[in-house]
């Protein structure tokens, strides 16, 4: 062959890419961790801060100390302007947007497996009685959570219906 002749297609190494994302999510946890530990003692609370790759995001978790549920507030609420405002730290720090996740108190860890019983609870009750119920609004985040464990029931599918911030799960017999 000549040096003219075509060369064969490289194929991109995927255990570098993976290893390379998985090191830009530690990254991202530890600034993330970084601005917590920081935020925790301006507001002098105590807590854990652990950091954790779960799929394509970092998660951080704060726990161990007392009156983290002030940290949450009502539904979530107070938690949920702490992760914004935390993955701005990280998107400043990194110039990219931040899928991350916080977790304080393991609020969210705990909603999420309730709202996995909800999901398939209704999903048997709609399988078993027939027609379709409609859950009350939910966030993308906890919708998405229903929908996977309604996936999992045979016999039934689920659908979001209404505009946020009422949109909700409906699960209805096939």
């Amino acid at each position: 062959m000549t040096g003219d002749a075509a060369q064969a297609p490289v194929e991109p190494d995927v255990e570098v890419e993976e290893i390379d994302e998985e090191d830009r999510l530690v990254e991202e946890g530890e600034i993330a961790g970084d601005y917590l530990e920081q935020l925790l003692d301006v507001l002098d609370f105590d807590g854990d801060i652990d950091l954790d790759v779960d799929g394509d995001r970092a998660i951080v978790s704060i726990d161990g100390g007392r009156d983290l549920s002030k940290l949450v507030g009502r539904d979530g609420e107070v938690l949920d302007a702490l992760q914004e405002l935390t993955r701005l730290a990280v998107q400043q720090a990194t110039g990219d947007r931040s899928r991350l996740m916080l977790d304080i108190g393991r609020w969210r860890a705990d909603r999420r497996d309730r709202l996995a019983r909800l999901g398939t609870e209704v999903s048997e009750r709609v399988r078993d009685n027939g027609g379709r119920e409609s859950l009350d609004p939910m966030t993308p985040f906890e919708r998405k959570i229903v929908h996977d464990a309604v996936a999992a029931v045979d016999g039934v599918y689920s659908e979001s219906e209404g505009a946020e911030p009422k949109r909700r799960v409906v699960v209805i017999k096939e």
